[in-house]
């Protein structure tokens, strides 16, 4: 394996994060697997040196004489040299919470800098988010402290439906104003009509997409498409859309099921985070990867430079931005 093993580990893949594992121990439980399959692998053979060594005259028991010889050297030995790596360094695109499951993009090598690529081409992803009527606490989530409890047997479909259409026109609103795009421009007009309209620096939360999955109160799921979010800002949002229905509301799940350009289909299960499984998974991206961060990143290309420090992002903030936070590692 050795040197051609990792001459196959560089690039970008995806593993499925569970809930209640928290990104860094994922991380290094990945990095643990890699290393592991890597100093697998059958040591090469060991160099050859000559040397003299002194031994009987053939015919003669008493007389000696010094004869070369072919010897291994071991100083490259296994066990004289140690494990061949010992370390190695996995990098973590957009992060999840220790709460939430779903993709998580990892990069290894060079796909440490495609993971940055990714970042700045500003990627919508998707996600489901569950969430329950009827109650709310302290931190949006099911098990925190119960601060209300509300009826909710007024709530229906179409009430809900008509609050995300408000959600998803005011963030589709907030959108173009954060692109800084001049939009009497050809190349705006262009990048409006393809759906790559996207923030070219750090934003609010904005939702490019809302919709109800399934509604069987007090129970209902939603899908998100979005930018620029944290997991608790989407249970936030969930909360929200409780008051906007006259009730309340709590998040109990919420799943990334797309990251960019990558799905559920792609990420890689616990039982398969070994160097084989990853080796593959990042040979069958690689195509993708390229091709996609091009696409993204092309059309900003020539366009408006982000604004100055002194221009305010806040002028046309979305009605559920939800406030901004940081965004860096999310």
């Amino acid at each position: 394996m050795g040197s051609a093993g990792l001459a196959r580990l560089q690039g970008l893949f995806a593993v499925y994060k569970p809930p209640g594992l928290k990104w860094k121990h994922l991380r290094d439980t990945v990095e643990l697997q890699l290393l592991k399959g890597l100093n697998a692998g059958k040591p090469p053979a060991p160099k050859q040196r000559v040397r003299f060594l002194l031994g009987p005259v053939e015919g003669s028991e008493e007389e000696l004489t010094l004869t070369a010889t072919r010897v291994p050297t071991l100083i490259d030995h296994p066990l004289v040299r140690g494990l061949a790596f010992t370390s190695l360094k996995v990098g973590v695109g957009h992060r999840l919470d220790s709460q939430a499951s779903g993709v998580l993009v990892l990069g290894v090598g060079h796909g440490r800098g495609l993971l940055t690529d990714m970042y700045n081409a500003h990627l919508t992803k998707d996600y489901t988010v569950r969430g329950v009527l009827g109650k709310a606490t302290d931190d949006f989530c099911e098990d925190g402290r119960l601060v209300e409890k509300t009826t909710y047997d007024h709530v229906t479909r179409e009430k809900l439906d008509r609050i995300l259409a408000v959600i998803q026109g005011s963030h589709q609103k907030a959108l173009v104003t954060y692109s800084n795009l001049d939009l009497q421009t050809q190349e705006a007009y262009e990048m409006a009509v393809s759906g790559v309209i996207r923030p070219m620096n750090k934003s609010p939360m904005l939702i490019t997409g809302i919709r109800c999955l399934q509604f069987a109160p007090p129970e209902f799921l939603l899908e998100v498409q979005c930018m620029h979010e944290t997991q608790k800002q989407l249970r936030r949002l969930v909360h929200e859309i409780g008051l906007e229905l006259k009730s309340t509301a709590v998040c109990t799940q919420v799943r990334r099921t797309r990251d960019g350009f990558f799905t559920l289909d792609d990420a890689l299960l616990r039982t398969q985070w070994d160097l084989a499984s990853i080796q593959d998974a990042i040979q069958a991206a690689a195509p993708r990867v390229v091709a996609e961060l091009e696409k993204s990143l092309r059309p900003w290309l020539g366009i408006q430079e982000p604004p100055g420090p002194g221009q305010p992002w806040d002028s046309e903030r979305p009605r559920f931005a939800l406030g901004p936070e940081s965004h860096v590692g999310h």
